[in-house]
């Protein structure tokens, strides 16, 4: 099974953004299924950021990833809070389940990981699968910063017990034809001064325009499309460095 995530970025990804850490989206989130009584779900819920917090706001919602590295660590959370919802190893275009859900919800840019095309529309086919009629799709899209090919940025964390991750990143293509970037990540693990695990990445992301993802929504059987932007409930877009909420429904 692909995975664009390695052990050290699941690790990093845990540290540097915890259960509970929003960028305004755990709220709107909240928001938007406050009157969903039924089942849930959230493809690539990663190490539980927001699946976390909206269990424990009493929403139903189970999830899964394609890392099992990421599902380990939200796994540990969930025992951690007495918690224990139905989280399994899948992608996104190709999982399969019985049960039909109220609400599919992909935040903070995650669905941009397709940076296939074929793919990302199989995704969008499978979620209306798995909605029942009436359930409502709601995802966020984020554009790219810039295309300065070579350009390199370097982060550091402190682990609890001091060992210390580095990781490079650099954007080493951009595909304008299809629309996505390719980053090169290196992580590097390092314990009082010793490398002690490097892992290389290669962390592909699609992007699309505004209009494009309505007709994109549409062509695939989605209703009654509500665009938001820095999650502000219907509030349209102006500027390319804001997250693009869009929300769908489905009837049956």
């Amino acid at each position: 099974m692909l995975s664009y995530y390695s052990r050290l970025s699941a690790e990093v990804y845990d540290m540097d953004k915890p259960v509970g850490h929003s960028f305004g989206d755990i709220e709107f989130y909240k928001e938007r299924l406050k009157e969903v009584k039924g089942p849930v779900l959230e493809p690539a819920a990663g190490t539980g950021r927001i699946l976390i917090p909206l269990l424990e706001s009493g929403i139903k919602i189970e999830g899964f990833d394609v890392s099992s590295d990421m599902l380990k660590i939200c796994r540990g959370h969930c025992e951690e809070r007495g918690l224990n919802p139905l989280l399994y190893e899948a992608e996104m275009a190709s999982f399969t389940s019985d049960k039909k859900y109220e609400a599919i919800i992909v935040p903070t840019g995650t669905f941009l990981l397709l940076h296939e095309r074929d793919k990302s529309l199989q995704a969008l086919v499978n979620f209306k699968k798995h909605l029942k009629d009436g359930g409502k799709l709601i995802l966020d899209l984020i554009m790219p910063g810039d295309f300065d090919i070579g350009r390199a940025s370097v982060k550091t964390w402190e682990c609890a017990n001091g060992d210390v991750i580095t990781h490079e990143n650099k954007l080493a293509e951009v595909n304008f034809i299809h629309q996505y970037t390719v980053s090169h990540g290196r992580y590097e693990k390092w314990r009082n001064g010793t490398l002690i695990q490097t892992e290389l990445e290669r962390f592909p992301l699609r992007w699309y325009g505004v209009e494009e993802f309505r007709l994109i929504l549409e062509q695939a059987g989605f209703q009654n499309i509500i665009i938001s932007s820095n999650y502000e409930h219907g509030r349209y877009p102006e500027g390319t460095d804001e997250t693009i909420t869009f929300e769908a429904s489905v009837f049956k």
